[in-house]
């Protein structure tokens, strides 16, 4: 038997090893892999009995209860990859608090939510469960937030790759950094994987430079890898710049959809207006002027507006000693500080977008 069992031996070693340990008799090449899962094998049971267990028992253990024991391992290392990434679980109710109006939301029920959810009923209609999307549209209009929504609405697990993540030992080391953490994320099982600023990791390379090629190359090469996987897990990139995108990933056959994630119109405005509404001591409240005056907020810019109101009736509470009711002209007197997101030029160029990228 090699004397040095914690070196990788080689198959005939592997399978001298396993014999003289079980009896039991293997290829080389077969016994090579299982040598590799009884190693793995050892260590999770020396971990679960807080104290080392010799190889021999270990290969016996593993030989008599293999499925299991694999199974046993890859969840073990799922929920080291889950901690180490910082997975966070999230309720349908953020998943609510979108307007059914919105055409995304739409959009995203008929064509993700689903199909995933009723996977026998796709594969009965030879329905493909989508497993790579990108949000585009302006910065607030809520794309961090449906992605969110989607993990909770399917009960999965939500994981977001921020780019400088990826960058943190420097832009040369961005492509093998994106590899290994893709490697883990497709070990998981029931996640959802969010990548933000997706331009920054995957810009056109017509007129990039040789490190910017090589991180969208890498980014190209992981797609199809993720795609192959036959486990729950969806990849999920936003951008506010989808024109700054390499061609060849927003081409059929390596996302699944293009979504646009727009702004606002009126009624669903007056939906998140009357629910934010709801949590703020309020007065004579014209719901329809702030409908109005409100015409190029984002989602985000709605929840700052009622931040700051909140605090400026505390404020006035405060001052008062008195019982304070928010009024309309809280509102129009806040606002009256406030830049919204929108401008017609972004509305614009949303619009044109909309109409050369989109595709569901």
């Amino acid at each position: 038997m090699n004397a040095n069992m914690l070196e990788a031996p080689s198959a005939e070693e592997c399978a001298s090893n396993i014999f003289e340990m079980s009896g039991a008799k293997f290829e080389p090449e077969i016994a090579c892999d299982l040598w590799a899962k009884i190693n793995q094998h050892k260590w999770l049971l020396s971990e679960k009995l807080c104290r080392d267990v010799g190889f021999r028992t270990a290969c016996i253990d593993f030989l008599e209860n293999m499925e299991q024991a694999v199974n046993e391992y890859l969840s073990y290392k799922r929920k080291d990859i889950l901690n180490e990434m910082g997975a966070q679980t999230f309720g349908r109710e953020i998943w609510d608090t979108i307007a059914d109006s919105q055409p995304p939301k739409k959009l995203v029920q008929r064509r993700i939510i689903l199909p995933l959810t009723m996977e026998d009923l796709s594969r009965k209609h030879g329905v493909s469960t989508p497993k790579t999307i990108i949000f585009f549209g302006p910065p607030g209009t809520g794309k961090t937030h449906f992605v969110k929504a989607i993990a909770g609405v399917l009960s999965w697990w939500y994981i977001e790759i921020a780019p400088s993540m990826l960058m943190e030992q420097g832009a040369a080391n961005v492509g093998a950094n994106l590899r290994r953490t893709m490697e883990k994320v497709r070990q998981l099982q029931d996640a959802v994987i969010f990548i933000d600023e997706f331009e920054e990791l995957a810009p056109s390379r017509d007129n990039a430079d040789r490190l910017d090629k090589s991180i969208t190359n890498e980014f190209l090469k992981q797609v199809p890898l993720f795609k192959n996987e036959c486990k729950r897990l969806l990849l999920v990139c936003a951008t506010n710049y989808i024109g700054q995108l390499d061609a060849a990933l927003l081409r059929p056959g390596r996302f699944d959809c293009i979504i646009p994630v727009g702004g606002l119109n009126p009624d669903e405005r007056k939906a998140i207006l009357d629910h934010c509404l709801s949590r703020l001591n309020v007065g004579q409240i014209g719901l329809d002027r702030l409908v109005d005056e409100t015409s190029r907020f984002t989602p985000a810019d709605i929840g700052y507006l009622f931040e700051q109101v909140a605090q400026f009736a505390f404020e006035r509470e405060v001052a008062e000693h008195k019982d304070y009711k928010v009024t309309t002209e809280d509102f129009l007197h806040v606002m009256a500080n406030m830049r919204p997101s929108l401008t017609d030029e972004i509305v614009e160029q949303f619009e044109k977008d909309s109409l050369t990228y989109s595709r569901a």
